[in-house]
């Protein structure tokens, strides 16, 4: 089936102004990979760049979804403008995704300053789908002041959502594992805020004092250096969102501050442009009939007349004549 053409510019125009159709269209493009891509990155480009991206992980069970229905609220009370991207996890057999966390959203269905969307990862590991960086680049060239990430929610592999968000939001709940499961799971290294969501369980106050005790373990003693926070809330109650925006708020002119901001906008764009280039590495590959040439490498290497450095730098040589 022939695909629709695109009016670029009347797209980019439209969704600059406001509109959901034009910014549902424009991040379908990205989900695509439609020809128009460049273009349409290329249009937004200039007016990119000033959204605050804040992620939002943890296990599942522990209240992303209602966390984040609870944040849209309150920063819609300041009169920002909202989007948010609800990574869902795509299913190994179907490939497709329940895309559950706009039913979860209801509460801001209605309003024209809240842009939700799902995104299924479609198998790609860490909590995000590897079309996120362009898509909040969408919503933020669409006038969005803050975008919101909540990743898959799959356990110990989220850790991408410190590369990609401004601020990253760790959750977690009472009896879903103590301070060296945290550790174990990395999540110690990737979280600006902890939050510990369903206070009002018991070992509320236990988790709150073994997250403390292993962030205060890290070597966090250098001048001006950001301390997480461990905040108690309880989502479903909007208990204890007050104080996730403080520390929000907190973080966001600390990292402005000392510069870690900008350095993790640089670092995001970096992994962007890596990410673009090896899809377009591997699209030439396959253009160039590459598989059978990796075959007759792959054959090398077990007969062992050739080991693996040595046929990677052929297949190198191969992409770049």
């Amino acid at each position: 089936m022939a695909r629709r053409s695109v009016d670029v510019p009347a797209l980019v125009e439209s969704a600059r102004a406001g509109a959901p159709r034009a910014v549902a269209r424009l991040i379908s493009l990205v989900e695509d990979g439609h020809e128009t891509l460049r273009e349409v990155m290329a249009a937004l480009a200039p007016h990119a760049g000033s959204a605050w991206v804040i992620g939002l992980t943890g296990s599942p069970g522990v209240g992303k979804s209602t966390t984040t229905t609870a944040l849209v609220g309150a920063f819609r009370q300041r009169g920002l403008r909202v989007g948010v991207l609800a990574v869902d996890p795509s299913s190994p057999f179907s490939g497709g995704a329940l895309l559950g966390d706009r039913i979860r959203m209801q509460d801001h269905a209605l309003d024209p300053e809240v842009y939700i969307r799902s995104m299924a990862s479609r198998g790609h590991l860490g909590g995000l789908s590897w079309t996120t960086p362009q898509a909040i680049r969408v919503l933020d060239a669409a006038g969005c002041d803050v975008v919101l990430v909540e990743t898959v929610g799959v356990g110990q592999s989220e850790v991408e959502i410190a590369g990609l968000a401004d601020t990253s939001v760790v959750l977690l709940a009472p009896g879903m594992g103590d301070g060296i499961q945290a550790a174990k799971a990395g999540i110690l290294e990737i979280g600006d805020v902890f939050v510990v969501n369903k206070a009002d369980r018991d070992g509320a106050d236990a988790t709150v004092r073994d997250l403390r005790h292993m962030i205060s373990l890290g070597d966090r003693s250098e001048p001006g250096l950001w301390r997480p926070p461990v905040v108690k809330t309880i989502a479903a109650q909007k208990v204890g969102i007050d104080e996730v925006m403080e520390a929000l708020d907190k973080h966001r002119a600390s990292a402005s501050g000392n510069g870690e901001l900008a350095r993790r906008r640089e670092r995001r764009a970096a992994d962007e442009i890596e990410s673009i280039a090896l899809a377009a590495l591997r699209s030439r590959f396959g253009t160039l009939g590459g598989r059978e040439g990796l075959s007759a490498l792959a054959r090398e290497v077990v007969d062992g007349t050739l080991d693996p450095y040595a046929a990677a730098d052929r297949l190198v040589e191969t992409l770049g004549s």
